[in-house]
């Protein structure tokens, strides 16, 4: 067991345990992520999707979807000023920590109630729209799971530290610092190991959401629909330029030959365009 200070006075002491969950628990979520979605690209590009039900059921989908989604950026936006920027810098520019505190609290706890309403309004239709729940399967059910705990305690640090006042533990001084030391491969167990059992446990739904992550319908996250500005246009039918102009083929008169016909031939509505026909080609 190791013993560190973290604040005058105050010593942390380090299990095996602090060190598996803060210091390599992190790295070994990164590969998973990382290397779940490098064989997810190669081997189910097809299964890369959301598997929309809008078909099924649209009037709940309007309102749930759009409301769990920008809630879910706003939070994504929040985790990110909290944890990426030091505090050092917002005080630099004149915001205190009482103006951070507040802004963090009214917007974050807004963007926690609006994700969080969201994703209880999706799990509801899934649930009661009979198509809908008939297309969820075991994986879809254990994301909502670890989704809406990430949800659950992520908004409950929110609202403990309105409730906690002026003594309300602050993450940008244990939780933030482990964060940040991450990404420089000097992980800093001691300042993860100080926040309180709330934090711990929302960090951890957290790891294992992103672990989950390439292999549910979450992944299309990752794919930005840019090449819909680009691709081509998609031909259903052509038409002859007879057609086109308003002539229509005239019937086979009785007692023709056969093969024969007056006028102009008479052809399809629509023909193939770019390939011809397997079985045409093997004749």
């Amino acid at each position: 067991m190791l013993t560190f200070e973290t604040e005058p006075g105050a010593a942390v002491e380090l299990t095996a345990w602090d060190t598996i969950l803060w210091g390599v628990l992190p790295y070994v979520m990164v590969v998973v992520l990382v290397g779940g979605l490098i064989w997810r690209y190669r081997y189910d590009q097809f299964g890369w999707t959301t598997r929309s039900s809008q078909l099924y059921e649209s009037r709940l989908l309007r309102i749930a979807s759009p409301l769990f989604h920008f809630g879910l950026l706003a939070v994504i936006a929040g985790h990110f000023f909290g944890l990426v920027i030091p505090m050092a810098w917002t005080q630099a520019v004149g915001m205190s920590q009482d103006l951070y505190h507040f802004n963090a609290l009214f917007v974050g706890g807004i963007a926690g109630v609006g994700t969080l309403g969201g994703i209880l309004l999706l799990i509801y239709r899934r649930r009661t729209t009979g198509p809908v729940f008939m297309a969820t399967t075991k994986n879809d059910k254990a994301m909502y799971v670890v989704l809406t705990a990430a949800i659950v305690f992520g908004l409950w640090t929110t609202l403990a530290s309105v409730f906690e006042g002026e003594h309300g533990h602050n993450y940008r001084e244990t939780v933030a610092p482990w964060f940040r030391s991450l990404f420089v491969f000097q992980p800093d167990i001691a300042a993860m190991a100080a926040a309180p059992f709330s934090f711990h446990l929302h960090t951890l739904v957290g790891m294992a959401l992103f672990v989950i992550w390439p292999f549910t319908r979450l992944v299309h996250a990752f794919t930005a629909p840019l090449h819909y500005l680009f691709r081509p246009y998609i031909v259903y039918r052509s038409r002859d330029r007879d057609q086109a102009r308003g002539r229509v083929p005239t019937r086979r008169k009785e007692g023709a030959s056969a093969g024969r016909t007056t006028g102009t031939a008479a052809r399809r509505g629509w023909s193939a365009v770019g390939t011809r026909d397997k079985d045409t080609r093997n004749r």
